[in-house]
């Protein structure tokens, strides 16, 4: 297998921490080589967080630069905005359709920007956005919405799903597996 570059972001307790977990955890369960770096913004005030894991036959680096992404999960509009440009040519943007402000436009020094998954689609033609808030709250629990956007990722990997569903009760606390397979669940039949 080629290496895959999957880059995580969003803001400060939305999970994208967990994610990338369980995305490292998949990829060492398919005996891969795997790297994954967590990049911390001002995460606990709601800032920038982004992540990247990397996995394949060998990997050397666990930072992915501009233009090497082969997917970008961003589970919030504005952070999808923000890191389009380091998903490459043909890769894959899966949008969580969320709009959290950030501090400038709460203060009003700044205005959220319009029509964003627009934008995004007119660019990188394999653009799939979905209501991952909405499908979380339906499967009992908000902070569900990283294993909504985990399965919507699964369905189009190799991988089989029985692996996904394994790990994520390798890796949430047992209170919260049967929210977080639901919401994976959710994720993977919206794919």
């Amino acid at each position: 297998m080629k290496n895959l570059n999957i880059m995580l972001v969003g803001v400060g307790g939305q999970g994208t921490l967990l994610a990338s977990r369980v995305l490292g955890a998949v990829a060492m369960k398919e005996s891969y080589d795997v790297k994954v770096s967590e990049v911390h913004g001002m995460s606990q005030r709601g800032g920038s967080v982004v992540t990247y894991v990397k996995f394949g036959d060998k990997v050397y680096s666990p930072l992915i630069e501009k233009g090497e992404a082969d997917i970008i999960i961003a589970f919030e509009k504005l952070e999808a905005l923000r890191w389009f440009d380091y998903l490459k040519e043909g890769g894959k943007m899966l949008v969580n359709e969320q709009k959290i402000n950030p501090m400038p436009v709460i203060t009003g020094k700044a205005k959220y920007p319009e029509r964003i998954l627009e934008k995004l689609k007119s660019v990188f033609k394999n653009t799939v956005s979905i209501d991952a808030l909405s499908i979380a709250k339906q499967c009992g629990n908000i902070k569900t919405v990283n294993m909504v956007l985990i399965g919507l990722m699964a369905k189009s990997t190799d991988i089989e799903k029985s692996i996904w569903m394994d790990t994520i009760r390798d890796t949430v606390p047992q209170k919260l597996v049967d929210v977080n397979l639901r919401a994976f669940e959710a994720g993977y039949c919206a794919g």
